[in-house]
């Protein structure tokens, strides 16, 4: 893995010229596509499922039974001894032998958009600059020429979608919003001949547009992207967003629900060669009753994951796939009035498995109850053991991809910016790879 030096004044001074006349680019000493050809490696995908509304910590990954923080959460054993998660997620218990659980995520964003803007890009948000999420990251810097469907896709998602960022909206995710279901507008209304005809019109609009507003053809990406959209309309890849060829078994295993088919159409996507898909599950913001929302959430989860693991593994995929499961914040160890847990960003939860993550490891432990604490109070807040940043867990996972994170980039406006503003860790990583990241820092 090279290592790109920051201090490097000249570059900058270059960049900083190149960014003044128009230019923006990322300048990559070696892209992460031609090391993993170099080394015979399948290039890696990231698979995001995002638990939207903040997932609560004490009802899933990190319980404390018996405790008034704890609530009625009761614990269950999982495959890594000494293990327990919530007795919500029978199925991933026999899963975590897979995946790396951190259980001291920390946040200072404790609002839902601003939560989500953090977690999904590693930046806070600001009102002069979008930051690209982490998967539009993946798609940019990891190309392939034969995927003719988007990179870069959500499923299930609102408004809250990744975006390209500073990379531009061409890199923002292709949304589905019921994956598995038809697709609309994919497929020509019209006959083949009708259509050739549209297409001909459409390309004389397309050249006058050209013709006269030849930058705002460049910046607008017109002609890029009605050319995309009509190789995307006509590709049999468009097949990997549809799962009626899989068997009733395999549907049934990961759950008839909107999340469930998502995982699916995830996995049938990574495997098609897309790099980066998000998978959104909705409903965690259970400021009352807590429980049973978190249990109603849990339970589409724990089906649609488990099998997602499974499946990645059965198909020699999950060394190539890094999936991350995070929510933008987690939940109090207080329970209020309602019943319900409020947004909690000082601790939370995330699990991480494939693309060279550790197997089996636990990471971090928060305070046994802790409900009775002066929150209002920073210097009396309990706190996290071995706490995990969120920019340093990006770095991680930027790293075991093979993606440049400290790569600087000059933004439209000619502000230079690094991908990542933390650091790769080794701890988090296995063995092989965790070396290479020693010999880099």
């Amino acid at each position: 893995m090279t290592h790109f030096d920051r201090s490097v004044f000249s570059r900058r001074q270059a960049l900083g010229l190149m960014a003044a006349c128009g230019v923006s680019l990322s300048t990559r000493t070696m892209t992460a596509q031609a090391a993993a050809k170099r080394s015979g490696e399948r290039p890696k995908s990231l698979i995001t499922l995002w638990m939207n509304g903040g997932m609560s910590q004490l009802e899933t990954w990190d319980p404390h039974p018996g405790t008034t923080s704890g609530g009625e959460t009761k614990g269950t054993a999982t495959t890594v001894k000494g293990l327990e998660i919530s007795d919500f997620l029978p199925q991933m218990a026999e899963q975590m032998d897979k995946v790396t659980l951190i259980r001291s995520m920390t946040s200072l964003e404790g609002d839902h958009a601003r939560g989500s803007a953090f977690v999904k890009t590693g930046y806070r948000l600001e009102p002069t600059l979008v930051y690209p999420a982490l998967g539009a990251i993946a798609a940019y810097e990891l190309p392939d020429k034969g995927v003719e469907i988007p990179s870069h896709v959500t499923l299930g998602a609102d408004n809250n979608f990744p975006r390209g960022g500073y990379l531009g909206n061409e890199w923002d995710a292709f949304r589905v919003f019921n994956p598995g279901r038809s697709m609309t507008n994919m497929k020509a209304s019209v006959s083949e001949n009708r259509m050739a005809q549209r297409r001909k019109g459409l390309d004389f609009l397309g050249e006058q547009f050209t013709r006269n507003r030849p930058s705002a053809d460049r910046e607008t990406l017109h002609s890029e992207t009605i050319q995309r959209a009509l190789k995307m309309m006509s590709s049999e890849q468009l097949k990997a967003f549809q799962i009626d060829e899989e068997s009733a078994a395999v549907k049934s295993a990961y759950g008839d629900t909107r999340f469930g088919r998502g995982c699916l159409v995830a996995r049938r996507l990574v495997e098609t060669g897309v790099r980066a898909v998000e998978v959104c599950l909705n409903g965690f913001d259970t400021h009352i009753d807590n429980h049973n929302g978190q249990k109603t959430q849990a339970d589409i989860l724990d089906p649609a994951f488990a099998t997602l693991l499974q499946e990645l593994e059965q198909r020699d995929l999950l060394d190539s796939t890094v999936v991350l499961c995070i929510s933008e914040f987690g939940r109090t160890p207080r329970i209020n009035a309602a019943g319900g847990r409020d947004h909690y960003p000082n601790w939370f939860s995330a699990v991480v498995a494939g693309g060279g993550f550790q197997r089996g490891l636990v990471l971090g432990e928060t305070p046994g109850d802790v409900s009775a604490a002066t929150t209002e109070d920073r210097a009396k807040r309990p706190k996290p053991v071995d706490p995990v940043t969120v920019p340093d867990l990006y770095a991680t996972i930027m790293y075991s991809m093979g993606i440049p994170w400290e790569e600087e980039f000059v933004t439209p406006i000619g502000r230079p910016i690094t991908y990542c503003s933390g650091q790769p860790m080794a701890r988090l990583l296995q063995d092989d790879i965790a070396r290479s990241v020693s010999s880099v820092h």
